[in-house]
């Protein structure tokens, strides 16, 4: 049973061969994270430490809001990420981890 209080958007940021980070796209990148925990929608984020692509976790009212706040991201708009964005119910104590 889905409950809109446990639903959170999971992006998927996956490296594009041949297309390297530059410092000022980092940078930008950091911005976005810090603007959007500012506005209490990210959950959480980083790197995978096997694998070169990351994960941001945020709170949104809808999958649309997700994607617009994927495709804001300057990794997505600079071209050096593809984005996936996945539908996650977080299961916890409050929930019957039930997800």
């Amino acid at each position: 049973m889905e409950d809109p209080g446990f639903t959170r958007y999971v992006i998927l940021l996956e490296k594009v061969p041949g297309r390297e980070l530059t410092r000022a796209t980092i940078d930008a990148h950091i911005a976005h994270l810090a603007r959007l925990d500012d506005e209490k929608k990210l959950v959480l984020s980083g790197p995978f430490a096997d694998h070169p692509s990351g994960m941001v976790v945020v709170q949104a009212e809808s999958k649309d809001e997700a994607v617009a706040i994927a495709e804001a991201d300057p990794f997505v708009r600079e071209g050096v990420r593809t984005y996936e964005v996945r539908t996650w119910l977080l299961a916890c104590r409050e929930n019957g981890y039930l997800g």
